[in-house]
């Protein structure tokens, strides 16, 4: 489905590009309101328990304290996560996008000799905000750009971004095929991350239309994609860029481990890609 395009929350000056758009329509359920969130005793246990959320200042406890709450709350409303439990967001979700941050850190110095502190982050098919929502909390000096299609996500995703005060997050409601055509957004971000959204044919045309050349395309997938991998290599050449890593991290998913797909844009990618709304699915490169 082909979505107005576009509503914009919080644009950074970074990316010095004014865009068109509709405001979003009302929802037609009601969600709850700001008011009724709390830092409940549950929340703070199973967040406390956490490794990497350990690492976070105690401001940025905080908001993933905040996100969390607003997460399970919304999700009585609407579809946002299959999982119920604090525990399990954390361990399932707030952990697992964690996670990917040193591989982001440590490719992006070595590959792309620049540092990692200012970067411009776009999360493609964000969904409920991972992990782009938590990489903005965990790094707040990265301009981070939430790309999401359904109209009620984004209404989400605009709460918990005024919610938590964060200051350096755009939500962008557009369909990827669609945005990686525009030219205010084609070939702008540093790093595109995705996670759990399509295999990696289908996510290579979606994301690296919207790389610039040096950055890099970050995809989270499971214990062990090769496969999925081998089969997209040639989709990866013919967009522009080659697989630089495949770099294990710890996770709380049923085999103890995840697998984050690094990818290097070596070239601009073509201007044909990606295809139209649904054509990268239907037909995948």
């Amino acid at each position: 489905m082909v979505v107005c395009r576009c509503k914009i929350l919080n644009v950074p000056s970074s990316l010095g590009t004014l865009v068109k758009h509709l405001p979003l329509s009302k929802p037609k359920t009601s969600f709850p309101p700001p008011q009724t969130l709390s830092f409940n005793s549950q929340t703070s246990a199973a967040i406390r328990s956490s490794s990497s959320f350990e690492t976070l200042t105690s401001r940025q406890k905080d908001q993933v304290r905040l996100y969390v709450d607003a997460l399970l709350q919304w999700n009585q409303k609407m579809n946002l996560t299959a999982v119920k439990e604090v525990s399990e967001v954390m361990d399932r979700h707030i952990e697992d996008s964690l996670a990917i941050i040193p591989p982001i850190q440590n490719s992006y110095v070595s590959s792309c000799n620049d540092s990692f502190d200012n970067l411009r982050i776009v999360d493609v098919g964000t969904g409920a905000g991972l992990p782009g929502l938590v990489l903005a909390i965990a790094c707040p000096g990265w301009a981070v750009t939430l790309v999401e299609s359904v109209n009620k996500r984004c209404l989400f995703l605009e709460h918990v971004v005024n919610l938590t005060g964060l200051s350096n997050v755009q939500v962008v409601r557009e369909r990827a095929e669609n945005l990686g055509q525009d030219i205010g957004f084609r070939e702008k971000f540093d790093v595109a991350v995705a996670r759990a959204v399509a295999e990696m044919r289908v996510l290579a045309e979606y994301c690296l239309p919207l790389v610039r050349v040096g950055g890099l395309f970050v995809a989270a997938k499971g214990h062990d994609p090769k496969e999925e991998v081998r089969n997209a290599e040639r989709a990866i050449k013919l967009l522009g860029a080659s697989i630089l890593q495949l770099r294990s991290v710890e996770s709380h998913s049923p085999h103890g481990r995840r697998t984050a797909i690094i990818c290097l844009k070596n070239h601009p990618t073509p201007r044909k890609y990606p295809r139209g709304p649904g054509t990268p699915t239907k037909v995948p490169l």
